[in-house]
């Protein structure tokens, strides 16, 4: 008989960014079924789902009530960083886990938390750096009116200015909002060569839409010319956007149909490769390991199972491939790919291939 180990699952169904919850939530039902079918393991996963249904303030209180009735200890969930932060005092007071699936913007490393996707120096500093040779150093930089748009650009400023380059705009739209007239008249004003899109959900789809049309009324604004840059929109999104996505330049761990990492199937985009393979780390700390699933996180990262996960045990933070790819047709194109890369979400570590500005010398 194979133990059963409920565990938590908590993505919107509806909202600004359920396309994205709804990748990440077939990568778990995936990984769940190909666990509970698999004989040489002694773990069946028992899904207990909750949806806030893009409400912020029930993140909290949902992740409450999954840690309260049920046994489940670990939580698979969360798109936003505002909803991971809303569930992280309710974890530690519960000693819970989040396994949390998509990219984020770093500088955090919870006692409480899992970092399966990317962190800045795995998506934004690497498509940085690739993008500002080929390019030019001179951005425009837009987001959603939250943390993760906040801290993208912060850090896109400081690595474009350091390069030597120039921002020149920032904007910001409430989630959900569709008001992008004013962003395109200063880029058509200002005239980048290349624009970070952090913005996420209806309006980074309005967005590329005014993008792909003013590439089209003048070849300047052209992704050939003054491309979009993006570390969260994947292969999930591009059936909101169609043509509109052409020449889009992302990057991520995985696109579809790249070899490697999780290496356990054909997955739809990265949002559901890092689900999936969250589900089959936490198995791998669980199995044949009775009472395995009721300690906490540093007692697993300390376990016999750690010396094979790909999660550092000080950071929670994964070992990742960096992938850059474009829109070619209707899907993602590998454009370059990199060795993998710890997750340093403090950026303490030096890095390779930064992008450097203007030399110094001294003179008398």
């Amino acid at each position: 008989m194979k133990r059963r180990i409920e565990l938590g699952v908590l993505y919107s169904r509806s909202g600004s960014y359920s396309l994205i919850s709804e990748a990440c939530r077939a990568g778990v039902l995936s990984a769940i079924a190909a666990i509970n079918a698999d004989p040489a393991t002694d773990i069946a996963f028992v899904p207990v789902e909750r949806d806030p249904g893009g409400n912020i303030d029930l993140y909290g209180p949902l992740c409450e009530e999954i840690l309260r009735t049920t046994r489940a200890r670990h939580v698979i969930g969360c798109v936003t960083s505002w909803s991971r932060k809303e569930v992280i005092p309710t974890l530690e007071k519960a000693g819970g886990t989040l396994w949390y699936t998509v990219p984020y913007e770093g500088f955090e490393a919870s006692d409480h938390v899992v970092y399966t996707h990317a962190c800045p120096n795995q998506h934004l500093l690497p498509l940085l750096d690739w993008a500002m040779p080929a390019f030019g150093r001179r951005a425009y930089l837009t987001g959603s009116n939250y943390i993760w748009g906040w801290e993208m650009n912060r850090l896109a400023r400081e690595t474009v200015v350091a390069a030597g380059g120039q921002i020149l705009g920032e904007r910001y739209l409430p989630i959900g909002s569709a008001e992008v007239g004013r962003m395109i008249e200063e880029i058509r004003q200002t005239r980048p060569d290349f624009i970070l899109n952090s913005l996420i959900g209806p309006s980074s789809y309005e967005f590329l839409a005014a993008c792909h049309a003013l590439g089209r009324a003048d070849p300047a604004f052209g992704p050939a010319h003054c491309p979009v840059l993006s570390c969260n929109l994947t292969e999930c999104e591009l059936p909101a956007l169609g043509e509109r996505a052409e020449g889009l330049i992302a990057a991520g761990p995985y696109f579809r149909g790249a070899p490697g990492w999780p290496g356990r199937g054909p997955f739809g985009s990265s949002h559901e490769a890092a689900a999936h393979a969250a589900v089959h780390e936490l198995a791998g700390f669980l199995a044949h390991r009775p009472g395995a699933e009721a300690e906490s996180l540093a007692q697993l990262l300390a376990g016999p199972a750690a010396a094979a996960s790909a999660i550092d045990p000080q950071t929670h933070h994964t070992t990742l491939p960096v992938l850059i790819a474009q829109v070619r047709g209707g899907a993602f194109a590998v454009l370059e790919r990199r060795a993998p890369v710890a997750g340093d979400p403090y950026l303490t570590r030096p890095r390779a291939g930064a992008a450097r500005g203007p030399g110094l010398r001294v003179v008398s």
